[in-house]
């Protein structure tokens, strides 16, 4: 079993930064590969980014490449999404999710998830 927690989210104008962070507990956070996803208001919930157990991989949807970074610190137990450059597009509820198996942009292969963290981004 795993816990997730995302923190971070908040209100940012067009053009703004933040950092959003998922510290986990429970079993070996270690040999988990990591995504983020995002669910807009009346939408499906969609992959964002995921990193690989090692850090060594990483993914990212075509419409936040080049804006967002996903990141984890294994001895932290926990994994960031560094977001620049936001847009009101970005608006969001944030989740970070654990899969124990593979990294993958599929929802269903996720394992674990958090509460997620609301991110608005003003015009």
């Amino acid at each position: 079993q795993v816990q997730l927690v995302e923190s971070g989210g908040g209100l940012v104008q067009a053009g703004g930064s933040l950092r959003l962070s998922c510290a986990a507990s429970g079993r070996a956070f270690s040999n988990y590969a990591m995504g983020w996803f995002r669910q807009a208001p009346g939408k499906e919930r969609d992959f964002v980014a995921y990193i690989s157990w090692s850090g060594d991989s990483t993914y990212y949807t075509d419409s936040v490449k080049g804006r967002f970074t996903i990141s984890r610190d294994n001895d932290k137990n926990t994994v960031y999404l560094q977001m620049n450059n936001l847009n009101p597009e970005d608006t969001a509820v944030y989740y970070c999710a654990a899969n124990l198996h593979l990294t993958t942009t599929l929802l269903r292969e996720y394992d674990y998830w958090g509460q997620g963290t609301q991110v608005t981004v003003s015009s």
